[in-house]
């Protein structure tokens, strides 16, 4: 489960004073961005484009009923902040990677590892440059739950601050339709990026149950969080 090297740029642009200024990455081919709109024409437009690529191999049997179904929660997940959403599927058979180890193409039909992948910008109280104090403030906070591993990271883009977090949860019978409860573990890695250009901190939060394949995840969320800019890209090339 090796993506390919980033495919697409993301930008979250202001849209008032109030909201937080633009910042810009790059996800790893797999990722399949969630119909986030503030316009329920659109969402329901993108949703439409959105299920014809997560089910590529489907007919209008599928799609058709499940659009509406990401357009609702792609709606929910907007009221809680979030300004990017994504799915990620990534085939674990080792006969669909390339001679370099990528994968060749997402086909899961000999198995599958996915997560999810979110980001929010969270305002934070500080003055314009002074990350290391916020940055400073997040690991003391985080660092009070003994369960959380919390590390420092140096970016290209600033300091951050990471926390890992694994979860189990007991699933019963009704659930799982097994004879006996079942235990559910996931992994969280969560990566908090003081704004450099305004008060926010950007937090960026990776999650998933196929934990087999952890390792692949957080140095797919470290590539990502490589190519985190405050700053224009384009116009950083063209200066």
């Amino acid at each position: 489960m090796t993506p390919t090297a980033g495919s697409s740029a993301l930008t979250v642009p202001p849209i008032s004073s109030a909201e937080p200024p633009p910042v810009w990455f790059l996800t790893p081919e797999g990722f399949f961005a969630l119909p986030l709109a503030d316009d329920p024409a659109e969402r329901v437009e993108r949703a439409e484009s959105f299920v014809r690529q997560l089910y590529s191999r489907g007919s209008e049997e599928i799609w058709a009923p499940a659009a509406p179904t990401y357009a609702t929660l792609a709606e929910r997940i907007g009221d809680t902040g979030v300004s990017y959403a994504a799915l990620g599927l990534f085939s674990t058979s080792e006969e669909e990677r390339t001679p370099t180890g990528d994968v060749a193409r997402h086909d899961l039909s000999e198995g599958a590892a996915q997560c999810a992948f979110t980001l929010a910008a969270v305002p934070t109280e500080q003055e314009a440059g002074a990350v290391d104090v916020v940055a400073q403030g997040i690991v003391a906070a985080l660092s009070k739950d003994t369960f959380n591993d919390v590390q420092w990271l140096d970016l290209p883009c600033g300091p951050a601050v990471s926390c890992v977090t694994w979860r189990q949860y007991q699933l019963g019978p009704e659930v799982t339709a097994a004879a006996e409860p079942t235990d559910f573990v996931t992994a969280e890695i969560q990566v908090h990026v003081p704004f450099p250009t305004g008060p926010f901190t950007a937090v960026f939060t990776l999650v998933t149950a196929s934990t087999d394949h952890w390792t692949q995840f957080v140095d797919m969320m470290g590539g990502i969080l490589q190519t985190v800019s405050f700053a224009d890209p384009v116009e950083a090339l063209t200066e």
